[in-house]
């Protein structure tokens, strides 16, 4: 068979079923076996979709994603998709057309130099330079991508390698010297982690996305529940703990909850679990959990003692060390005593409980997201795009369930929470899936519109509409003295008729109540929906400024308190650093 045709039996061989793509000249000789395939390939309109659609369907499906791009500009165009899959341990196979291999090096027409673009944004990248090579290097791609700590793997594929022939045979061995993850934590580092653990008294557990990848959320509840700890989670972290639970205390870090945050400040033990403590988590690393011992259990060696220096380093699979940590755990005869620490923190958490209603129009974003969740269940999928919107979801859209809140965390790409809404649909079709974009990253693939149309993909698009970057405007009033330089997106489009252009029903919601009903109805409709909601731009959150400890919270913090009848009220404070 070609070359061409072993790529598509290696991509089967691997239970690939479905692709997202888009075609170009040194792509011809694969795209010509496609089309006599039952490979499913959705046509996307533009590269970038390609990627993050890949990374949502990995996300809400713990497979291996796979996107294809041609070369040069559709090669460049995926670089986006593949570093935020990079950032956030997502697992994609990117398949990337080349010019022909005799051409390389030529700068030919649409020749760019993918190996050398993506080696620091990918885990691996392949490059084939005769046919035989296909199908051991895809074996080799879905493995890689897929074990260990989990991200993309790049497939630079020449035309002339694409169309030559080669002897197929049954099976491919890999070969990969030096790749064995460590999935085993070491059981005296473990010995060592279960004593500490049982001698402190204010024990705090900080979930991050590597629990979500190895599967590891209910051996995470037990070690919670066992020991008494609380539970904060990074970004990715968001759906590894029920967050409906007593002991969640929602994310930590500079746009944290004030829980997690001062939580994590006053506990004398920090169990982190699959997290590699971005400068997002830590604040000012000198002040992050100054009077705790630090335990650390990743995958990836890399990652321990990069950012912060930790007391106990256990290098392993979550799942396998938590497990065994908590049989450590129970072999200690004398359990330490947090009660008083867990009434410290509920009761820390009770009066800090964020006001979510508002009869304001324009809309409060925590009244929107409010009525999301009254729409939604906790089986629905949703994912967000990257600024304001993305915060105020991870602060109050309460998720109960892993791969049920996708987010970019470490690249923060805008622009990522529509299209990998549609992979996740594709991934998920028997589930609801729901993408919460802002007004700005939105525009950036709006396009991508004709692909949910096109294919009948019915996810619903939720526009916080606030006619600003509000991420960047928030930095802007709170540190810049309100000089809103180029942040205001102005008054177009009108989303309602550019959905309608692509033949998508849209709908545009401007007051208290309508979003529950028209989210409820577009779920319901089964059809490709966006809702345009006009949300008030004023509105900012509190967060912690760069260089700054996790308790030096700057911006509006709107608490609700209790009153001895039973009544509850509200105060508005003004929290900064020293209050």
């Amino acid at each position: 068979m070609r070359g061409s045709e072993a790529l598509i039996k290696s991509l089967k061989d691997q239970g690939v079923n479905v692709v997202f793509g888009y075609p170009g000249g040194v792509l011809l000789p694969l795209y010509d076996v496609i089309y006599d395939s039952d490979l499913r390939h959705i046509l996307v309109r533009h590269e970038q979709c390609a990627a993050h659609a890949a990374d949502g369907y990995a996300r809400a499906s713990g497979k291996v994603g796979v996107c294809i791009g041609t070369s040069g500009p559709g090669a460049t165009n995926l670089v986006t998709g593949i570093a935020t899959a990079y950032m956030d341990s997502s697992p994609i196979v990117a398949i990337a057309g080349q010019v022909a291999t005799g051409l390389i090096g030529n700068d030919a027409f649409q020749e760019v130099d993918t190996i050398g673009m993506t080696m620091p944004i990918s885990k691996h990248n392949y490059q084939p330079m005769i046919p035989q090579e296909i199908p051991g290097i895809i074996k080799s791609a879905f493995f890689i991508a897929g074990t260990g700590r989990p991200g993309p793997v790049v497939v630079d594929l020449p035309k002339d390698v694409q169309e030559q022939e080669l002897d197929m045979e049954n099976e491919s061995k890999i070969e990969l010297p030096g790749y064995k993850p460590t999935r085993k934590g070491h059981p005296l580092q473990i010995k060592k982690a279960a004593n500490l653990i049982v001698n402190s008294k204010k024990p705090v557990i900080l979930a991050g996305g590597g629990v979500i990848l190895s599967g590891s959320s209910q051996e995470l509840l037990k070690l919670s529940e066992m020991i008494n700890a609380p539970v904060v989670t990074t970004l990715l972290g968001k759906g590894s703990f029920p967050e409906d639970h007593p002991f969640s205390l929602g994310m930590l870090g500079m746009h944290g909850t004030k829980p997690s945050n001062y939580m994590v400040d006053e506990c004398d033990c920090l169990i982190a679990i699959g997290c590699r403590f971005s400068d997002r988590t830590t604040g000012n690393v000198a002040e992050f959990a100054k009077n705790a011992k630090i335990i650390h259990i990743d995958i990836d060696p890399a990652e321990i003692g990069k950012n912060v220096d930790v007391d106990i380093p256990i290098v392993g699979d979550a799942k396998i060390t938590v497990t065994s940590l908590i049989k450590a755990i129970n072999q200690i005869n004398t359990p330490g005593n947090t009660d008083e620490w867990i009434r410290h923190v509920q009761n820390f958490k009770r009066s800090s409980i964020p006001r979510t209603s508002f009869d304001d129009v324009p809309l409060k974003p925590q009244q929107v997201i409010k009525e999301i969740m009254q729409a939604t269940d906790e089986e629905t999928i949703i994912t967000t795009d990257v600024g304001l919107n993305q915060m105020w979801m991870a602060h109050y859209f309460k998720t109960k369930h892993p791969r049920s809140f996708l987010s970019s965390g470490g690249l923060g790409t805008m622009g990522f929470g529509f299209p990998a809404a549609m992979g996740a649909k594709v991934a998920k079709p028997e589930r609801d899936v729901v993408a919460v974009c802002g007004d700005g990253g939105f525009l950036m693939v709006s396009q991508d519109l004709a692909t949910v149309k096109e294919y009948d993909i019915p996810v619903v698009i939720c526009i916080l509409d606030n006619r600003y970057l509000g991420m960047v405007a928030q930095w802007q009033k709170l540190f810049y003295e309100k000089r809103l330089s180029h942040t205001h997106l102005g008054e177009v489009p009108d989303f309602v008729k550019l959905a309608e252009a692509f033949g998508v029903a849209a709908h545009r919601v401007e007051k208290p109540g309508e979003v529950r009903e028209t989210l409820k109805n577009a779920i319901n409709s089964g059809e490709p929906t966006l809702i345009d909601i006009t949300i008030d731009p004023e509105e900012i959150l509190p967060m912690v400024p760069p260089g700054c400890g996790l308790t030096e919270m700057v911006g509006k913090y709107k608490i609700e308190i209790e009153s001895a009848d039973g009544v509850p009220y509200y105060r508005n404070a003004e929290e900064r650093a020293g209050d």
